[in-house]
């Protein structure tokens, strides 16, 4: 490159070899020309890849449109329906700023008996202590102070503390509970006004759709806690520590020890179900249950103003359920029903049952179970009467028996 620059500067511009090229004009020209025309070609092919990249857009645009459209025909509840890539994020973030206010900590102090050394001139022996033995959450219910939350957050407290969203901190006193169904009211003394949460139809729940859980769980440390997931079952039955059957919402949201009593949300921000239990065994993932709303509603309104929950009852207690064993070994004609005694003056004693006989029917609907039993019994009202058929042995008899009130 050196010499072929000297030879074209000593021959007054002229370059020795014709075949070598045009000269430096000419290539400078041409280079010129050169990137005139990728210039050219380089906006020629974004202006033609913007344009993809938009009808594309719209594309996508109007297929979002479209969908939303066809879920309103069909009926469902687009402001619910989950969809991914977050473009539902605000509404999350939206129902956590709205509903976080309206859910509570709550702790449950007890008196606890610790024994040793207590200092310089004294023996050992024991004192008593308050503790918190347990904490958990509630969701508050009304401008008054009443505030929901789980009977197993509250059950055996001495004293109850309350702490709202902004740390403000009350004692609060149990209005009534409900071993029952695990909830409770609870009531404290505001001084200044409270955010109330509002309460959506459990019976509208899709699976599918959006849940929010709200609470604390794993203690103060992790207080206004949100997690997110979608209802994942609905009419679920699962069993109380005493048998006793409950009907919850399934959720994937992430439910943890102190999430208990505290909210399970839609994407509007509405409580659709009170926290209250999940599966921790090895094995399952992602299984929380949640109290639906109206029935936390009904409950929650004959704690407030009986301080009780007032459900029908035959007046029996229950032995167990009928197995294909236990019907060989005592010669009895059926391989399924509930076994009872009836309780001394109770409505099942006066209609004339005994006790060890098993109830098949109700009503003619066929029990197999203690959860069917208790479901069709709580369907009825507290004076009705109804059908009782049992086996005693090899024989079916029919009883009338007048329901009475549940003893809690």
């Amino acid at each position: 490159m050196d010499n072929y620059l000297a030879d074209f500067e000593n021959n007054g511009g002229k370059s020795n070899g014709g075949k070598r090229g045009g000269g430096f004009k000419t290539v400078l020209l041409a280079c010129l020309l050169c990137a005139i025309i990728s210039a050219a070609v380089s906006v020629a092919v974004f202006s033609s890849l913007m344009n993809n990249i938009s009808e594309s857009a719209q594309n996508v645009s109007d297929n979002a449109e479209q969908q939303l459209e066809n879920q309103e025909a069909m009926g469902l509840n687009i402001n619910n329906t989950p969809v991914l890539n977050g473009v539902r994020d605000e509404a999350t973030i939206s129902v956590g700023k709205n509903v976080s206010p309206a859910v509570v900590f709550i702790s449950n102090i007890q008196n606890m008996r610790s024994f040793g050394y207590y200092g310089w001139g004294r023996s050992f022996g024991s004192q008593e202590q308050e503790v918190v033995a347990s904490t958990g959450s509630g969701v508050i219910y009304s401008a008054e102070g009443y505030i929901i939350t789980n009977n197993h957050v509250v059950e055996g407290a001495e004293r109850l503390s309350v702490t709202l969203f902004d740390g403000t901190s009350y004692l609060a006193e149990v209005i009534g509970r409900d071993e029952r169904t695990d909830l409770a009211v609870i009531k404290i003394e505001p001084e200044a006004e409270l955010t109330v949460a509002t309460f959506g139809d459990s019976d509208k729940l899709v699976v599918g759709e959006t849940a929010i859980a709200i609470g604390n769980p794993g203690g103060e440390n992790f207080t206004n806690s949100l997690t997110q997931g979608v209802i994942s079952g609905l009419d679920r039955s699962i069993s109380n520590s005493d048998g006793t059957v409950l009907k919850v919402v399934q959720t994937d949201a992430a439910i943890n020890p102190g999430n208990s009593g505290g909210a399970l949300c839609n994407a509007r921000g509405e409580v659709i179900g009170i926290n209250t239990i999940k599966i921790s065994m090895t094995g399952y993932e992602g299984m929380g249950f949640a109290i639906p709303s109206n029935d936390v509603l009904d409950i929650c309104k004959q704690l407030i103003e009986q301080g009780k929950v007032i459900r029908p009852a035959l007046g029996v207690g229950i032995v167990c359920n009928m197995t294909p064993q236990l019907a060989y070994y005592n010669d009895i004609a059926t391989e399924s029903g509930v076994v009872i005694v009836p309780t001394s003056g109770g409505a099942a004693a006066e209609a004339g049952m005994k006790d060890y006989d098993v109830i098949v029917a109700l009503d003619d609907q066929k029990v197999e179970s203690y959860s069917e039993l208790q479901t069709i019994i709580f369907e009825h009202e507290i004076g009705d009467t109804v059908k009782v058929s049992v086996v005693r042995g090899q024989e079916t008899l029919d009883f009338e028996v007048t329901l009475q009130e549940l003893a809690n």
